[in-house]
């Protein structure tokens, strides 16, 4: 049994059956309930994910001896994270599909502007952020996955912005800014990974069948088995955070520093 986990084989068998579509179709009441609790469920993480945030905040803010001088909202921080997320939002707008993984999966660098916005004020700010982002995308573009794929942005991002933000805030060195980086990229591979093969992937099988995916997968990339889900998330989803993770981490370790005085206030004359 575990070896035919860790090759896939009881995870595909499992999903498979979940959407062979044997099921009787749900009427409007059940949809309607349905789509209610995923809403209501989404509006929870992010509560949550901005508690966990919010209190890890503090904890630096503690440390730091900072926790009664700073307050969470300006004016000027306001504006700040404003500019910043209206960036978040054209980066994730502009999208795009990578070479090794089917085109449904799309890579975008929205993180940047909200990294650079969570080392400037701390990770509460920084799931403010991921928010308002997928709002905004929402708003001007919609959804073409029932949430599913606006969902798995916010939290794989939080994954990402969290640990990189809170590890910076306890002591704001470059040193530590890398460790931040390397640190919060390891998180976002691993906890993309797992998200994919227990939720995601599954999540979407409403759209497509298990088999389909993984075909497509195989398709694009000769590691990718067609009968194993664990393929799929080794050689491709784990890639292309690791892409991601990198690509963040790399732009803003060069423009994070000379936009610190500005974004803290310093340089607003």
């Amino acid at each position: 049994m575990i070896n035919e986990f860790l090759t896939g084989n009881v995870a595909t068998k499992f999903f498979l059956a979940a959407s062979s579509g044997d099921k009787p179709k749900d009427t409007l009441w059940d949809t309607t309930v349905k789509n209610a609790v995923y809403v209501g469920v989404f509006f929870g993480i992010i509560v949550l994910m901005f508690l966990i945030a919010f209190g890890l905040e503090k904890i630096c803010q503690k440390n730091n001896g900072t926790d009664k001088k700073e307050k969470f909202f300006t004016t000027y921080k306001m504006a700040v994270i404003g500019i910043l997320t209206a960036m978040a939002t054209v980066l994730m707008i502009f999208d795009f599909p990578i070479w090794f993984i089917p085109s449904f999966y799309k890579l975008d660098f929205s993180e940047i502007p909200v990294l650079i916005g969570s080392f400037a004020f701390g990770p509460a700010t920084g799931v403010v952020m991921e928010f308002l982002k997928v709002f905004l995308k929402l708003l001007i573009k919609g959804t073409s996955t029932a949430f599913v794929g606006e969902l798995a942005n916010f939290v794989v991002g939080c994954s990402f912005i969290i640990p990189a933000a809170t590890i910076y805030a306890f002591k704001k060195t470059k040193k530590r800014a890398i460790l931040s980086c390397v640190m919060g990229t390891i998180i976002l591979v691993v906890f993309a990974s797992v998200f994919n093969a227990l939720y995601l992937i599954p999540a979407f099988t409403k759209f497509m069948s298990l088999d389909k995916i993984l075909a497509q997968g195989a398709e694009k990339n000769s590691l990718v088995s067609s009968d194993s889900m664990t393929s799929f998330v080794i050689f491709a989803v784990a890639p292309l955070n690791l892409i991601k993770g990198v690509a963040v981490s790399v732009v803003t370790m060069f423009i994070y520093k000379p936009l610190s005085r500005f974004l803290k206030g310093n340089g607003k004359q």
